[in-house]
């Protein structure tokens, strides 16, 4: 279990000091803005739908070692799926933060999201975890452009 631990903290920190995707999408068809007021994390992040499938997702600003990590690995998990599947995993990956059941349920499909599965242990790092896919989240929907953890 400790090797499993220092694995997923080894990948959190490695996503955190060279964030995947990390630019401003100049083509983008959608982006929003997210704030977590508690922590001061903030980010933007920006999609290029197009005929219902995402070709390119990335985000810019900054937060802590979660946040960061958190929206470099879903921006990396978001490419060729489509606005269907981007929600199934939305609601998958909330569910692994936020259930109180230490149950997996659709775990196979979150891949190396999985890492994230211990922030559950600590709920003020939940909303840190979180913010980039409310953001994501908020992306997706037409005139809800700006989203807060609070």
């Amino acid at each position: 279990m400790s090797d499993l631990r220092d694995l997923y903290q080894e990948m959190i920190l490695d996503h955190c000091k060279r964030p995947r995707n990390f630019h401003k999408l100049e083509e983008a068809s959608t982006c929003a803005e997210g704030h977590n007021p508690l922590c001061g994390d903030r980010f933007t992040v920006y999609l290029n739908i197009k005929d219902g499938v995402v070709e390119d997702a990335s985000f810019q600003g900054g937060g802590c070692a979660i946040s960061t990590a958190s929206a470099s690995m879903m921006t990396e998990s978001l490419k060729g799926k489509t606005i269907t599947e981007v929600q199934d995993l939305f609601q998958k990956f909330h569910k692994l933060l936020t259930s109180e059941s230490d149950s997996q349920e659709g775990a196979p499909d979150l891949g190396k999201l999985l890492v994230f599965s211990g922030v559950r242990e600590f709920p003020v790092r939940v909303k840190c975890a979180t913010l980039a896919w409310h953001t994501l989240r908020a992306a997706l929907e037409e005139g809800l452009k700006t989203v807060t953890t609070e």
